[in-house]
Parts: C-alpha cells; sequence; structure tokens
C-alpha cells in the first residue's frame, strides 16, 4: 500500500504530524477523523530509490533464513506462520519483501516451490527444484536443512577464492596506483631541478624522465585505452561464445588456474550431489547444475554429459574431455555411477576438494605475499634509485 505524509492537530491543539500506510488519502483522512485528528495536510509519500547491485541479498543471508526455516519446520510450525516469522525479524529489505510475498501466495494455496520460483533472482533453480523435491516427498524439513549444509559450505569456498584472489589484486593496484603518481607527480619535478642544474644525467634516469614525459603528454590518451580496454572486456564477457574462451583462459591462468579448477570441481560434485540425494532426477539434476556450474567450459561439458545419457552412454566421457576434473574424480564419478551410489560418491569428492581448496590458498598466499613485495620493491626502488643517482653524481662532484 502506498505511505502518505499527514499533518494536523490534536483535541487539544497540538501539532501532529507522521507517515502511514493506506489505500488512499479519503481513507486515511477517515481513519484519522476517529482518532479525534483534525487534518490540515496529506501528502503521498514519493517512493524510495532502492539502488541494489545483483539481487541485493547475500548468499550468507539466504544460508540463515534456510538454516532458520529448517528449524521452524522441525518444531511443528505451521508453514505461513514460519514465514511470518522469518519476514518480521529479517533485517535486509529486498529478503523481507520477498518472504512476504511468498507468504501471501503460500497463504492463497500455492505450493512454497512455485510461490519460490517467482523470485528467481533471490531463489535459484536449484533451491527451488530441493524445495519441490521435499513437497512432493514429504520431507521438507530435511531437505531445508541439507540445502542450508549445502549453501554454508559453497559459500566458504567461495569466500575462501576471493580471498586468495583479492590481496595479490590489491597488492598489485596498488603498486600501480603508487607508480601512475610517482610518475605524473614527483618525477616531473625531480626532471625540472635536474634540467636546472645542467649536465648529463645517467640512463637510467634517462629513461624513467622519458617514460615520465610520456605518460603526461599522453594522458588523456592513456585514460581512454584503458577505459577502452575495459569496456571490450565487458562486450566479450556479455557474449557467450566470447565468454567461454574467457573462462577457459582462466582456467589456465598459472597457479591461479589450479585454485578455480578445484573449487569448480567441489562446486560441481556438491551441487550434483545434494540434488540427487533430495530426489531430483539425474537430467534436471545436471540441467541445474549447468546453471549454476560458474564457468562456462564446465557448463558446456556438462549439458555433453546429459546428451551422452539421453543416447545410453556414460556421463564420465564428456566430463574428461574439459581437462577441468582430474582423472581420480572422474573414475569416482564412473564408479558411483556404476554402483548406483553416485549421490555418496560425489559428496565425498567434494569434500576432499573442499580441503584441496583450503590448501591451495594457503599456500597460494604464502608464495604470492613475497612475489607482491620484491615486485613493489622492484618497482618503487628502481624509480627511486633512478632519481637519486644524479644527486650522488653532484655529491661525488662537491667532494
Amino acid at each position: 500500500m502506498p505511505q502518505f505524509r499527514y499533518e494536523g492537530k490534536s483535541v487539544s491543539g497540538q501539532l501532529i504530524e507522521g507517515v502511514l500506510e493506506a489505500k488512499s488519502a479519503e481513507e486515511l483522512a477517515a481513519f484519522l477523523r476517529r482518532q479525534r485528528i483534525t487534518v490540515t495536510k496529506i501528502k503521498k509519500k514519493p517512493k524510495a530509490m532502492n539502488m541494489t547491485i545483483g539481487t541485493g541479498v547475500k548468499a550468507v543471508e539466504i544460508s540463515r533464513f534456510t538454516r532458520q526455516f529448517a528449524v521452524m519446520i522441525e518444531a511443528g510450525l505451521p508453514l505461513v506462520q514460519c514465514l511470518d516469522i522469518l519476514a518480521d525479524q529479517t533485517e535486509n529489505p529486498v529478503l523481507r519483501t520477498a518472504i512476504s510475498k511468498i507468504r501471501d501466495t503460500v497463504s492463497g494455496g500455492s505450493t512454497l516451490a512455485a510461490a519460490l520460483a517467482k523470485h528467481k533472482k533471490i531463489f535459484n533453480d536449484l533451491y527451488v527444484n530441493m524445495i519441490e523435491a521435499g513437497e512432493m516427498g514429504g520431507a521438507l524439513e530435511s531437505i531445508l536443512r541439507r540445502l542450508a549444509d549445502y549453501q554454508e559450505k559453497a559459500d566458504r569456498v567461495v569466500r575462501k577464492v576471493k580471498g586468495a584472489l583479492i590481496y595479490p589484486i590489491m597488492m598489485i593496484i596498488m603498486t600501480i596506483v603508487s607508480t601512475f603518481a610517482m610518475l605524473t607527480f614527483i618525477i616531473p619535478t625531480f626532471a625540472d631541478m635536474f634540467k636546472e642544474l645542467g649536465g648529463e644525467l645517467p640512463k637510467p634516469t634517462q629513461v624513467v624522465i622519458a617514460l615520465s614525459n610520456f605518460i603526461v603528454s599522453n594522458l588523456v590518451v592513456i585514460f581512454l585505452a584503458l577505459g577502452a580496454l575495459v569496456a571490450v572486456y565487458v562486450i566479450l564477457n556479455s557474449k557467450k561464445k566470447s565468454r567461454f574462451y574467457i573462462d577457459m583462459i582462466k582456467l589456465g591462468i598459472p597457479l591461479f588456474g589450479d585454485l578455480l579448477k578445484k573449487s569448480a570441481v567441489a562446486r560441481f560434485c556438491r551441487t550434483l550431489g545434494t540434488l540427487l540425494r533430495s530426489g531430483v532426477n539425474l537430467i534436471d539434476a545436471l540441467n541445474i547444475t549447468a546453471k549454476t556450474a560458474g564457468n562456462l567450459v564446465l557448463t558446456a561439458a556438462i549439458h555433453k554429459s546429459m546428451i551422452s545419457i539421453s543416447e545410453g552412454e556414460t556421463i564420465t566421457a564428456p566430463l574428461a574431455e574439459t581437462k577441468v576434473f582430474p582423472p581420480m574424480v572422474i573414475q569416482m564419478i564412473s564408479v558411483g555411477e556404476k554402483t548406483g551410489n553416485m549421490d555418496e560418491m560425489l559428496e565425498k569428492i567434494a569434500d576432499f576438494y573442499d580441503e584441496e581448496v583450503d590448501a591451495s590458498v594457503d599456500a597460494l598466499t604464502s608464495m604470492i605475499e613475497p612475489i607482491i613485495i620484491v615486485f613493489m620493491a622492484v618497482i618503487i626502488g628502481g624509480l627511486l634509485i633512478a632519481m637519486y643517482l644524479p644527486m650522488f653524481d653532484i655529491v661525488g662532484q662537491i667532494k
């Protein structure tokens, strides 16, 4: 309902103002009159602009909602009452609004899965399909608990990988910014001073000054070129065909590529295993896993696996062609497929690769930190030494 800002006077003549929800200004005026308030002004409150990036809901908020939902269902509370309580205690306004709408839809006779499906920006296909399987099998509380476990583990892996990538990226950015600041602001000052002193400068100093002059003279061109590169990357990343090759390049990057491969394997195995254990059939489970894979190289392999299964072949051959899955993983999936325990096998692989991601992050962090420090020392130190070389010559001449 729309909100209205009102002003008025009480029986004692005291000024009163506030904001209330009502279907119309007339309805609000009638309500205020019943409260013995003389209305002087009613104006519809403009809607606030909600600027959100992505869905506006964090993964940790979804997993917290799911965990609390599971506990309430296990305690025997009715579905609508659970949603009502969760809507009241949720702080995120986007998620709170979504839960309220889901509650109203369920109250109208809809299934929980159908109500969630109307908010796919927040609750993805995996979430909706697992809830649907839980409702059909009469095991909603166990499905919610499994979903919460899955989300918490998947979110932990994502945070680990992001943490490993953010540190070196931030250090490199700081080095670039510092170098740029020195070349555009500090070194020109030194160059003017050396010009006044006269004499021939050492070769390293000449090179640094020449680089500084080039950057200062072509500052606009450099920024335009950088902007163009970013625009090209965004455009290429938005197109499926070119994004496939970008994802392939990411997997081939030294050090980082191995970490991305391990996290992709863990994500694939945990998602597919969780869906199969929840009662979703293999083809639908693979289709949902493909949508949530996060890498188009892996998505293409999963689609090939679906075709392979529909033709009566195995799941493993298309996965092996990607070079993302190690032979050990392929063999374990193959064993699980033959024995009929694929969900259990996938869970074991996911747990193993979660630990592998942890170990890779620790090893990468310990390896990258000294490399970045040396890189910064060479760049910044090299510029400073190049600028101080003429001063050493001047001091020598004075002596």
